[in-house]
């Protein structure tokens, strides 16, 4: 069974003369433990794909499964419950609360969900992540790099069931970049992690079993590679 389906997915923003296609009919499947890289020239739709299937940016038209559930099939409540619980969502700029140390952002969605931390995976992130020594620290006490790993330890504690990954390295330094891609590839490796990444950046999607190109909306390339490690 397909763990990911999207079908026919277009989107569409603004009406009459000022509307924009930004996806059109784009249909695709991702099996499960996949690592694949989204790559396109900038506004060509792979950000908002990436959006769709995440659940924050309903399409206009198609539809998203996983696992077999229809991602918009349900409502809001529904869809909310989705996205804290089967999506990791990664994005350029970490977005962590600054008042909060390394523990209690990543703990931070099992919080707002209501459940209890797995302590045990706590831990083993915190190593996976190399931030066992920062573990108190606040945002503004870590540099870019350890900021974007903390961000990656939120998105895997609730141990979804895909990670989601847009332009994580967009603000970091080479060495930095990286580093992250490191530690996505192994917690892709580690916990068996379906991993989708948006990247412009050539040599980071040559990672990636899988690479997908998305131009102007449409799916023009599809090809799996020998990845290296």
């Amino acid at each position: 069974m397909e763990f990911l389906k999207v079908k026919n997915l277009s989107k569409v923003y603004g009406k009459g003369e000022s509307q924009v296609t930004a996806l059109d009919r784009v249909s695709l499947t991702i099996e499960k433990g996949e690592f694949t890289a989204i790559i396109g020239p900038s506004g060509s739709g792979k950000s908002t794909l990436l959006h769709a299937i995440a659940g924050v940016d309903k399409p206009t038209r198609g539809k998203i499964y996983l696992e077999g559930q229809n991602v918009y099939g349900g409502n809001n409540e529904k869809l909310a419950i989705f996205r804290r619980r089967q999506v990791g969502l990664i994005y350029q700029f970490n977005n962590l609360i600054p008042t909060l140390n390394v523990v209690e952002n990543i703990t931070l969605p099992i919080l707002m969900d209501k459940r209890k931390v797995n302590e045990e995976r706590l831990n083993d992130l915190l190593e996976l992540l190399g931030l066992q020594e920062r573990k108190n620290h606040l945002p503004n006490q870590l540099s870019g790099g350890q900021q974007q790993r903390v961000a990656i330890g939120r998105a895997l504690m609730n141990a979804p069931a895909v990670m989601l990954a847009d332009e994580p390295t967009g603000a970091l330094d080479s060495r930095n970049s990286h580093e992250i891609i490191r530690l996505l590839k192994e917690s892709n490796r580690k916990y068996g992690q379906t991993l989708i990444l948006v990247t412009h950046d050539e040599s980071i999607a040559a990672q990636a079993g899988r690479v997908v190109t998305i131009v102007d909306g449409k799916v023009t390339k599809d090809e799996r590679r020998v990845t290296r490690q």
